[in-house]
């Protein structure tokens, strides 16, 4: 297995509340929470439902306080921190042993001679959460008795819970609760337990990562119930936590659907890369897994991607850019397929979506590159599959973008006529994904002509050209329109340096700074640059923005630039595109120092360091950023969709 700790990792506190899993439905709701069983974030819980499939994200129920009595000795499972630091109980010294079985976490806890398993995991396509005990080992029966704590609020948000009077009802093996009149009612299920209701709220929950974060660091949860049991050796129980009126109360059986559904993910991966499966380490099998819990349904019938967990939603950006690595690289070609006509629906003004809000349900449009991104993935799509059908039906809406950016659409985004550059942007707006805006400093802001928008816009215009003779339709205007721009690429070199500019004719002229965002130049199908800009662009990044785990955001030796992603949102947001590391550039660099040297032994060793961090942060996944600085510690999502997409997609690429 490719996580699996004993009591060196679980037995050390901070070692233990540093890890935390990860379990998804397939709708946009999730559970998470850490090895040693602590809240460190107000994002921890075993039912965080999406209410609004895929977002309207709430938690539900938070954790389960459990205990065993076995023989004369009661040994404590669980673990807090709480308001005065004191961490009490310490169940997390009962771990023997953690790991991940596929998706799904598995605990040992050692109990004298007794070994108790629990397992959690959700079922796809509902808010259902199941957390399956079975005592593995023991010579005489164990007592099981649990805590459910509860909450219900926005998973962004924090309970303050005096005076708060929840309403609870029985059920057939299990109780009902109403957190308000207005609240979407939700249910505890355990069969063949005794369950004693009761209504205490707990107060001064610690949050440790919140509290580094300059966020609130405290909460309350209530506890609403308790469970007790008696298992004998062999023996297994299971609860369940659900929006649904009637889940499936059989644990065994919704195992057994969990471990099928993940097996024909696999199968699917296998029939359409039967020999790169068979040559693929552990640790690529485990992605192929983590990239599933990206893929969402977006009603009535489509698909989409969100964009990290546990606190982003689904965002056209990231969706684009993670569709080949997480679907196509897997053997998933209708998700793709799905995914690109779900988000044709949304195309105004030439332009994809940026992000779906987690509240409303107007789109934000606030991006320059989401839309360009949109036609490499029709290409992966079409280079995958040939599915004429597709490119068939989306080609009047791809002419109709181009149309958009040659006249102009929002944010200033127009054709210039004097280059055939495309330039972008106005004054407190981020349009690329450099994207940090605090109140109304935006970070970097990158206002004129960004050297992977014209990358992008190069591909756009060299893809629809394609398209257009496959289909019959006219293709030399296209054509004539990405002739133009290769010719006057030549202003993004910088001969001074070696490398390219970040942003030509911004304000104060062009931008010099050494930013990844050229390796896009050189990775993407089509390049501009020439093949010895190509290597200068892949060498200065090697030189200056390489690290084990993606591609610096800017410079060491710039004066802006930040080498910790740390304190409070105007720290962090401050250093999020100025030095921060991130992971999904490990990609695009890879596939371009692949192209420019030709040794894939070599590339796809710069994809490696990966493995050993599925074992550090968001257990058998990918985080979103590192800090700059050695050793490169992991921030900001404990999973991230593009990290996972572009390691996969390199990988596979390159093989």
């Amino acid at each position: 297995m490719v996580i699996d700790f004993g009591r060196e990792i679980c037995g050390i506190l901070p070692t233990s509340e540093a890890r935390e899993w990860l379990v998804t439905n397939g709708i946009g709701g999730f559970a998470s929470g850490t090895i040693a069983g602590l809240l460190t974030r107000r994002y921890h819980g075993l039912l965080i439902a999406a209410l609004n499939p895929p977002l309207d994200r709430t938690l539900l129920t938070t954790k389960l306080e459990e205990s065993v009595q076995y023989g004369t000795e009661i040994y404590p499972l669980s673990t807090n921190r709480w308001v005065d630091r004191t961490v009490k109980p310490q169940g997390y010294k009962q771990i023997e042993r953690f790991f991940l079985e596929g998706t799904v976490p598995v605990w040992r806890y050692a109990c004298g001679d007794a070994i108790l398993e629990k397992r959690i995991w959700m079922q796809q396509g509902e808010n259902t959460t199941y957390v399956h005990y079975q005592l593995h080992r023991a010579t005489q029966p164990l007592t099981l008795t649990f805590k459910a704590f509860i909450n219900y609020r926005d998973y962004h948000g924090n309970t303050s819970g005096k005076g708060w009077r929840m309403e609870t009802a029985a059920i057939a093996h299990g109780l009902q609760v109403s957190a308000h009149p207005e609240a979407v009612p939700f249910y505890l299920f355990c069969r063949g337990a005794t369950l004693t209701p009761t209504h205490d709220w707990y107060y001064g929950f610690d949050l440790a990562i919140e509290r580094t974060r300059g966020l609130s660091d405290l909460e309350d949860h209530l506890h609403i119930a308790t469970f007790e049991a008696t298992l004998y050796p062999g023996q297994s129980l299971t609860f369940v936590t659900s929006t649904e009126t009637a889940p499936n109360l059989d644990g065994e059986t919704a195992l057994r659907s969990q471990r099928n559904y993940e097996q024909r993910i696999f199968d699917c991966w296998r029939l359409d890369r039967v020999k790169q499966v068979e040559t693929s380490p552990a640790w690529i099998r485990q992605l192929v897994l983590a990239a599933d819990q990206f893929i969402v349904s977006r009603p009535p019938s489509g698909k989409t991607i969100i964009a990290g967990y546990p606190w982003f939603s689904d965002w056209g950006r990231d969706t684009m850019i993670s569709l080949s690595g997480l679907t196509l690289a897997t053997g998933r070609v209708e998700i793709a397929r799905s995914i690109l006509y779900t988000f044709a629906q949304y195309v105004d003004r030439g332009m994809l979506p940026n992000r779906f809000p987690d509240a409303g349900i107007i789109p934000e449009y606030n991006t320059v590159d989401a839309t360009l991104w949109y036609f490499v993935a029709i290409f992966d799509y079409y280079n995958a599959t040939d599915d004429h059908d597709v490119i068939e039906n989306l080609f009047p809406m791809l002419t109709e973008i181009i149309d958009w950016h040659c006249r102009g659409t929002r944010y200033n985004i127009h054709l210039d006529s004097a280059d055939g550059l495309l330039y972008a942007g106005e004054p407190g707006t981020q349009l690329t994904w450099m994207d940090a805006k605090i109140g109304d400093w935006v970070v970097t802001p990158r206002i004129g002509k960004p050297i992977e928008i014209n990358a992008l816009w190069y591909n756009a215009l060299r893809i629809i050209a394609k398209f257009a003779r496959r289909i019959g339709k006219p293709y030399r205007e296209y054509d004539a329109m990405a002739e133009r721009v290769l010719a006057r690429f030549e202003r993004f070199w910088n001969p001074d340096t070696g490398y390219c500019f970040d942003v030509l004719d911004t304000a104060n002229g062009n931008d010099a700074a050494l930013r990844p965002n050229q390796i896009f130049a050189v990775s993407l199908p089509e390049s501009p640059l020439t093949q010895n800009q190509q290597k200068g662009v892949v060498d200065a990044c090697s030189r200056s923005l390489l690290t084990s785990y993606g591609l610096r955001s800017l410079d060491p030796h710039h004066p802006n630039y930040h080498g910790h992603y740390a304190g409070d949102p105007l720290h962090r947001d401050g250093a999020y595109h100025q030095g921060t590391v991130w992971g999904w550039l490990i990609g695009a660099y890879a596939i371009a120092h692949y192209r420019v040297y030709g040794d894939s032994t070599k590339a796809r060793e710069f994809l490696e360091p990966m493995a050993n961090h599925l074992r550090a942060q968001g257990l058998g996944s990918l985080s979103e950023i590192f800090d700059g600085d050695a050793p490169m510690m992991p921030h900001g999502c404990i999973a991230q969709a593009w990290t996972v997409a572009e390691v996969l997609r390199a990988w596979m690429t390159i093989g």
